[in-house]
């Protein structure tokens, strides 16, 4: 059995532009220190696959590059990596111009190479990105030889339309692979398709909230009659969403919903539920130093003085029982939309300033 490991997604030095400039810095440099835990997880495996955009951008910090260097010499596998559409290769790229090891191979063509390694009766494809997109590679392929262990790694996509390599499951199927590493898509997944296991593992580190929760790599044992995979989570700062229902006390409800373990991550906190009205800017105060960084918004609705001048005969109270009929049978969205007409209008017709 071949022992490998799969990881994509890496984006080193990327911008951070929602974070200030100190805790952006703080960010990159911590990206390079997850190579280390990385590199945890690849002890004993014959193969690691990176399956591209290693590099958010043409932009490479000199520290980057050295980290980077350094995470491949301490491995003892053989290094097969796939250029996205982040860190496509072209004039100046780093894949050209830095000396990676001997024990690094980078696919720098737009159509797939195979690279023998007779000793693990194994091939290895690849395909690397040589533009900000790419055809669909992977259409017409088919292994040289069966019986050997066949792996390849691409960045792409399976979506039919996509520009990034659109790989279809029935391309996958006719291949021959034992195992497709693939990178792009930042939740992971592992599939089968014909006799072919398909997998992405996600992003590295999350950066944002589109990309929540725990972040890693797989490894994975495949031979000619078998194929087993594990994902490996790199402990990295998690960007998690937490809805809490306000009630009385939002500070007591959030205390309440929160983990153990906090302050090394980022938070939104998103209140919800019929409630006066909360002053997120305090909660944020009180609550921001057991987090990495922390924001809280307001989701709730009023509880029903919002609608108590409903029943008078006056235009406001016509205008609050028209919303009112209609709020009370709404989901949660359309009400937020609701309250916020309310207050808008009923603000305006008193003379005062709309606190939306």
């Amino acid at each position: 059995m071949i022992k490998l490991l799969h990881a994509a997604d890496l984006h080193l030095d990327s911008a951070f532009s929602a974070l200030p400039a100190e805790l952006a810095v703080q960010r990159r440099a911590e990206q390079r220190q997850a190579l280390a835990g990385l590199a945890e997880r690849c002890r004993g495996c014959d193969l690691v696959l990176l399956a591209g955009d290693l590099f958010d951008s043409a932009r490479v910090y000199r520290d980057t590059l050295d980290a980077l260097k350094a995470f491949f010499a301490a491995l003892d596998a053989q290094v097969f990596i796939a250029p996205g559409n982040h860190d496509f290769v072209a004039g100046g790229s780093p894949y050209l111009t830095e000396d990676w090891g001997e024990n690094v191979h980078i696919f720098t063509k737009n159509e797939i190479e195979c690279v023998h390694l007779d000793a693990l009766n194994c091939d290895v494809y690849g395909a690397g990105f040589t533009a900000m997109e790419a055809p669909a590679l992977l259409r017409g392929f088919a292994v040289r030889d069966p019986e050997r262990v066949n792996v390849m790694v691409l960045h792409g996509d399976l979506q039919p339309n996509s520009p990034y390599n659109p790989i279809a499951p029935e391309d996958v199927a006719a291949s021959g692979l034992d195992y497709l590493a693939l990178g792009h898509v930042h939740a992971g997944f592992v599939r089968r398709f014909g006799q072919t296991v398909c997998a992405m593992p996600g992003c590295l580190m999350g950066r944002g909230f589109d990309e929540c929760g725990q972040k890693g790599a797989l490894r994975a044992e495949i031979g000619k009659a078998d194929c087993r995979t594990e994902f490996v989570p790199i402990r990295t700062r998690r960007y998690e969403i937490l809805s809490v229902p306000a009630g009385d006390d939002p500070l007591a409800a959030i205390r309440a919903a929160l983990p153990e373990r906090t302050q090394d991550d980022c938070y939104r906190i998103i209140l919800t539920g019929e409630a006066d009205r909360p002053d997120t800017d305090a909660l944020e105060a009180v609550l921001s130093p057991g987090f990495f960084s922390l924001s809280v918004r307001d989701r709730t609705y009023p509880k029903q003085s919002l609608w108590e001048k409903a029943d008078e005969d006056t235009l406001r109270g016509h205008f609050l029982q028209t919303l009112k009929e209609e709020y009370d049978v709404a989901d949660e969205a359309r009400k937020r939309s609701l309250v916020l007409a309310a207050r808008l209008v009923t603000s305006l017709m008193d003379g005062r300033e709309a606190e939306l």
